[in-house]
């Protein structure tokens, strides 16, 4: 399988015999079909699992002479390393779609300076009684009303800017409807820290980000001197694997209330999430539209009316 995009960006085309690919991901391969004429095992299967669920298919040539000759390909391995190297191999190319050796121009997400750190942690816990999940020790609860919404309108008691931390405390969880400041144009780094023993999947509504690096153990600043700042994938989702740290850089040129939240459905929908709330004090058209006319508005905000275009 040769990769030639991942996540809308064109990457090195590098030829892979097994290839990851985690919740909320998409990848592009070419296959070239120049084997001898036989039908062909293509295995699907999961990996650092307790259970191994496996699926195949069968890639079959017109001139086939029946089922090809030796074994199928082998199970997939627990190894994170091997896991971590091919992440690390996948790499943003620099010549595609441009006539210019740097298609960014004169940005490149590596020389911009980052004005913030934020290191988020996953973590399972018991509250109340029930399975919860967390990030920063804050299990995430829905309030009565959008939150958006409730910006807008400036409803309070809905939400409060700054009810989960920067940093991890490795406390007990709690529940609280989550809300992290942040503000326009910032430039932002952002290290997911899994200390359990399953890959995490993270999501970043309304932005893409570049991966900058990932290693196992535990993040530290040294951690950055190992950093890829020259053609890192630009991606919308992106893995944290068992016991691990991924960092991403990302430019928060989007103003708005934006879901950052695990990809494994019971992980989120138990609290594994959180709102990041891209905020400027200006109120241009040219940085963010008003809620529409016909907008069906609910909770503490049914009964008003939107403001005019």
């Amino acid at each position: 399988m040769k990769l030639v995009e991942v996540e809308g960006s064109h990457t090195m085309q590098t030829t892979y015999s097994s290839l990851d690919v985690h919740l909320g991901q998409s990848y592009s391969v070419l296959l070239t079909a120049d084997q001898p004429g036989f039908d062909y095992a293509v295995v699907v299967s999961t990996r650092f699992t307790t259970r191994i669920i496996s699926s195949t298919a069968v890639l079959h040539y017109a001139n086939s002479a029946g089922k090809a000759p030796g074994p199928l390909p082998g199970g997939p391995t627990i190894q994170i390393d091997w896991s971590l190297n091919q992440a690390r191999s996948i790499r943003w190319n620099l010549t595609a779609s441009g006539p210019r050796p740097n298609p960014q121009g004169s940005y490149h997400y590596g020389l911009v300076p980052v004005t913030r750190t934020i290191r988020l942690a996953n973590s399972a816990a018991t509250i109340n009684g029930k399975q919860r999940y967390a990030v920063n020790s804050v299990s995430y609860v829905s309030p009565d009303t959008p939150l958006k919404v409730a910006d807008y309108y400036k409803i309070g008691g809905v939400f409060s800017v700054g009810t989960i931390a920067d940093n991890p405390s490795y406390g007990g969880a709690y529940l609280q409807t989550s809300v992290m400041g942040a503000n326009y144009r910032d430039y932002v780094e952002i290290v997911f820290e899994n200390s359990e023993d399953e890959v995490q999947s993270w999501h970043i509504d309304g932005y893409a980000f570049w991966v900058v690096g990932m290693d196992g153990g535990k993040w530290s600043a040294a951690s950055r001197q190992g950093y890829n700042l020259r053609d890192g994938v630009s991606r919308y989702t992106v893995q944290v694997y068992p016991r691990s740290w991924t960092a991403i850089y990302m430019p928060l040129d989007n103003v708005g209330m934006w879901n950052v939240r695990s990809e494994s459905w019971a992980r989120q929908y138990l609290g594994q999430q959180f709102y990041l709330r891209v905020w400027t004090p200006s109120t241009s058209l040219r940085d963010e539209f008003p809620i529409p006319k016909n907008a069906l508005l609910c909770g503490r905000a049914a009964g008003r009316r939107t403001r005019p275009l």
